[in-house]
């Protein structure tokens, strides 16, 4: 990797220093050579390209990215002799090199955890793989999170010169992952716990999404089993109700974010007056999600204790993936952002999926008790 063939910004910079970058100066632009494959001298194709045009158009097509980094990344790779061939420091091990566009959003930052565990676990790395960020966004607060699930983390930018790899794995784009692509195309597979499968394997079953939550859950010392703490006899639930807040993710965030459900604050309100003033049969909690004030390991851990999760159509949702098999999603849609992002990792999750979808952006709180109670009712107590 000839990183002073790469253009973008450094990368990994404190968020308040770069106030105002442009993501065209953080996203890579490869000039030829970028990439470099040693190959024998007596080979006659010194500086010849990889791959052409014809491969790159039917295994790497644009797609939906506008910028598609991975197909200019193979496009820049040229075969050189060993005589010009280049090194400041050989990496032994196997390395996942990673593009992150929307790098501070929870969705999109899932579709890249998940793309690197996968990768992984299809070329048969061993353990946690180590990551160089092929890109130059600042730090966001999700970072700590790369640092907990993978072996280590490394702006290719903090390279000071030629670095060259034994073992390299690109891992691919978030926009063309099945967990966006089944946005807009029909994936059909149910998720499943992995000792079934091995017992009788389905080629429209997956366990590889519950492996991943498990992977989360672990990566942060939390046990695979949800623990319901009982502070009496009777079994514990955990409803917890995911909240939308403002905060500022990254240079271009203007600190707002979209309302997906105007009257949160009286939905939650609701719930936990109805639940306070209700007998169940059993221990019942309401657990205010507001995840913008919590630590990485406290969200994943009230997911993992959740019975039920609640929430607005928002990428807090994604932690769905981490959840514990048994838990119920009750989504809450506004008819302005009517996708199935839940629905579908809740079904590759296995999991139970209710929706709630509205007309407009404010929910009727007694509608919202009506289908909580249904859930409850379902429930061991």
């Amino acid at each position: 990797m000839n990183i002073d063939r790469i253009n973008m910004s450094i990368g990994g910079e404190n968020l308040e220093l770069v106030i105002g970058r442009g993501e065209e100066e953080e996203l890579p632009t490869f000039e030829p050579g970028s990439f470099e494959i040693q190959v024998d001298n007596h080979q006659s194709f010194n500086g010849d390209k990889l791959v052409t045009e014809e491969f790159l158009d039917q295994y790497v097509p644009e797609g939906v990215v506008v910028k598609h980094t991975m197909r200019s990344l193979l496009d820049s790779i040229r075969l050189v002799n060993s005589d010009e061939f280049q090194c400041s420091q050989w990496i032994d091990e196997p390395i996942l090199l990673v593009t992150r566009f929307e790098y501070a959003n929870l969705f999109h930052t899932v579709t890249d955890w998940y793309s690197a565990y996968a990768a992984s676990r299809v070329t048969g790395v061993p353990t946690r793989p180590h990551l160089v960020f092929l890109d130059g966004h600042c730090k966001a607060q999700l970072e700590e999170t790369w640092d907990a699930l993978f072996s280590s983390l490394r702006y290719a930018k903090n390279f000071s010169g030629p670095v060259c790899f034994r073992h390299v794995i690109l891992s691919p784009l978030g926009y063309e992952t099945a967990l966006f692509k089944g946005l807009t195309e029909v994936i059909n597979c149910q998720g499943a716990e992995a000792h079934s499968l091995w017992q009788n394997p389905d080629d429209l079953k997956t366990a590889r999404l519950t492996e991943f939550g498990e992977m989360i859950r672990a990566s942060f010392g939390l046990p695979l089993e949800g623990i319901r703490v009982q502070k009496s006899q009777l079994p514990r639930h955990n409803v917890l109700f995911v909240r939308r807040e403002d905060y500022l993710a990254h240079p271009r965030h203007d600190g707002r974010v979209e309302s997906r459900l105007s009257n949160e604050q009286e939905v939650f309100d609701s719930l936990k007056y109805w639940i306070d003033n209700n007998s169940f049969g059993c221990e019942v909690n309401l657990v205010n999600g507001l995840f913008a004030h919590m630590h990485m390991k406290e969200q994943v851990r009230a997911i993992q204790d959740a019975s039920v999760i609640i929430g607005a159509h928002g990428a807090g949702l994604t932690h769905i993936v981490a959840a514990t098999p048994k838990t119920i999603i009750l989504e809450i849609i506004s008819s302005y952002f009517r996708r199935p992002h839940f629905a579908l990792i809740s079904q590759w999750r296995g999991l139970e999926y209710r929706a709630i979808n509205l007309e407009g952006s404010s929910a009727d709180p007694e509608v919202v008790i009506g289908y909580l109670r249904q859930i409850l009712g379902s429930l061991e107590c």
